[in-house]
Formats: C-alpha cells, structure tokens, sequence
C-alpha cells in the first residue's frame, strides 16, 4: 500500500498481538524510524530534558501523563528526524484525541498518516498469551502455554524461580483486553472512515504475521 519516503503508518493492537514485535521489524527492515511513546519518555527521562521532568513530575505522582506532554514530545522527536525517513507509530495514538493531534503534528512536518494496521487475533489467544508469560531475574521470558520450561517455574539457562508479573495475572489480563476494547473502539472507527484502516490477522506465526502487515503497509 505504501512504501514511500516520508510514510508514516500507525499499528493498533490489543495487549499481547504483538505490535511492539512487528513494529520494531518493520522498521529495522524498511529502515523506518519505530517510534513507542513509551521509548520516547524513558529517553527524555534519562536526558533530563524539560518534557521529560514534565513527565516525571506526573509518573512520580502516579498519574497519567497528558496527552499534551505526550505530543510534545512526538513533535520533538519527529522534528529531529530525516523529514524523508518513514516512520512506524507503535500503539500510539490512543484516542480520537490524540489522533487529531498527531494529525496536526504531522501536518507540520509535512506529513500524514498514510495507513493504519490494526493487528487482530482472537481473544483466547490473546489471554493465553499474556497470562501465560513467566520472566526470569535475568530476562528470559517463557509463555506456560507457548514456549515453557523445561522444568515448570524454573528458568533453564539459571535454575531461578520464574516471575508472573502483576500485569500479566488472569483478572489483570481480562481487565486490560476490556480497556482496550473500550478505549480503541472509536479510534478503530476514526481510521476506517477515512479509508485509512488495514486488519491484519495476527494469531499465526511471527513471520506470518510480519508478511501479511508488510503485505498490507509496506511494498
């Protein structure tokens, strides 16, 4: 659909589809900027700038960063960048809101969404997916379901017990696929009207996967 200088695509996805890992592909591959607001506030976190104390001061509090701080700093990052490099949104934006305003953030660099993937894959799978991972001290991750130890809740490469994070728990899980589904609904709608919106299938393989979104946004 696009692979063009200057392309800016958006990956939508519930929690566990895999957006993070079809992302960072996606951009090394096309040599596409991969840009997670999450990424964007550590590092200005870590470079003390004014945007990241702004965030910090939030973080500390245990509040939710505004959206404002947010755009800012997409603005920031975008406007450090090869305006003729491509770029891949990896979960943002969240809301109508800030799809307006990436809009106009890109609209000032000259740019504009170009397509937005959303990744689906069933719910089940989802679920298991998540509430399946287990975490060793020194970075491993199982999935119990996927991919599990050879001895149950030891890591193999060190023998130390495994971790099931809080944000992966059953009821946690449950939680966080509602939200989504709550939350992204309207965003869904806000990209499809425009003619903008490709559903990629994301229960198969990651290579599957990856071909079917490079199908659908890349060449």
């Amino acid at each position: 659909m696009v692979n063009s200088a200057g392309t800016v695509v958006v990956l939508l996805g519930s929690p566990g589809v895999g957006k993070g890992t079809q992302g960072v592909r996606l951009g090394r591959e096309l040599g596409w900027a991969h840009v997670s607001t999450g990424d964007l506030l550590r590092a200005a976190r870590r470079a003390g700038t004014p945007l990241g104390h702004e965030a910090q001061r939030y973080m500390d509090a245990g509040e939710l960063v505004p959206d404002d701080v947010i755009i800012d700093l997409v603005r920031e990052h975008l406007g450090g960048m090869d305006p003729g490099r491509g770029v891949v949104f990896d979960g943002f934006p969240r809301t109508v809101a800030q799809a307006e305003a990436l809009d106009g953030v890109l609209a000032g660099e000259g740019r504009a969404v170009n397509a937005t993937a959303l990744l689906e894959a069933p719910e089940p799978v989802l679920f298991r997916r998540i509430s399946g991972r287990r975490s060793s001290p020194g970075g491993r991750v199982y999935n119990v379901y996927f991919d599990p130890p050879e001895r149950d809740g030891f890591c193999d490469d060190t023998g130390e017990p495994l971790i099931h994070r809080a944000d992966d728990q059953p009821e946690t899980v449950r939680t966080r696929l509602a939200v989504f589904r709550e939350a992204t609904a309207p965003l869904i709608g806000y990209y499809e009207s425009r003619g903008l919106l490709v559903r990629v299938a994301a229960e198969g393989h990651i290579d599957q996967v990856y071909a079917a979104l490079l199908a659908a946004v890349g060449e």
